[in-house]
């Protein structure tokens, strides 16, 4: 994957969020205006209310990891808020221990690695995201940890030996998207631990 095809795949990304997210939104704001009349009350409603929740967290999640970035700034209320919402759905608990804005290309390449970690935790765990100068640095950790050491073994290259399923596409998207500007993935593994650095 070349650096042309980053860029449609970022393009790609930001055109199926951007033409999701307006109907989640319309679905939500039915939603409340159904509560304000009183005919939202029951498991049913209850089910369609979360699942619509969790939708519109994915997607607005999926646009900044999976969409076209530029270095307009981020701030760490903006995130933590889109990373409580995923939380919801999630085994995963994250804590962002970044307190400044950040440009919105470097938060995408953390929120990739944010993915490779999840993958590796079948049960739940933690991930913590922290900086340090231009350093980046993506912890996750668990009791349980199922490690796919064919992707995490060449991670940092990106030049994987079989075809990259869609589960696994943040593991492809990584190391080039972080080619692009100038960084270089490296990554430490251990029985409840992984580490990217980038």
């Amino acid at each position: 994957m070349g650096a042309t095809d980053v860029n449609l795949a970022e393009l790609i990304g930001s055109r199926i969020c951007h033409d999701l997210i307006s109907p989640i939104g319309a679905i939500t704001n039915g939603l409340e205006l159904l509560e304000m009349v009183g005919a939202s009350s029951g498991p049913e409603m209850d089910l369609i209310s979360g699942s619509v929740g969790s939708a519109g967290a994915k997607v607005r999640f999926f646009r900044v990891a999976f969409g076209a970035a530029s270095d307009q700034p981020l701030g760490p209320a903006e995130v933590n808020s889109l990373l409580k919402d995923i939380e919801q759905a999630s085994r995963v608990r994250v804590r962002w221990h970044v307190v400044e804005p950040m440009p919105r290309n470097q938060v995408k390449l953390a929120f990739l690695a944010l993915l490779c970690c999840e993958s590796a935790m079948p049960m739940g765990g933690e991930v913590d995201i922290s900086v340090s100068g231009r350093s980046w640095q993506v912890v996750g950790s668990a009791d349980v940890m199922k490690l796919d050491n064919a992707l995490w073994k060449v991670l940092p290259g990106g030049q994987f030996e079989s075809q990259v399923t869609p589960a696994q596409v943040q593991f492809a998207l990584l190391p080039k998207t972080a080619a692009s500007m100038g960084r270089r993935v490296a990554v430490e593994t251990a029985a409840t631990r992984v580490a990217i650095r980038f």
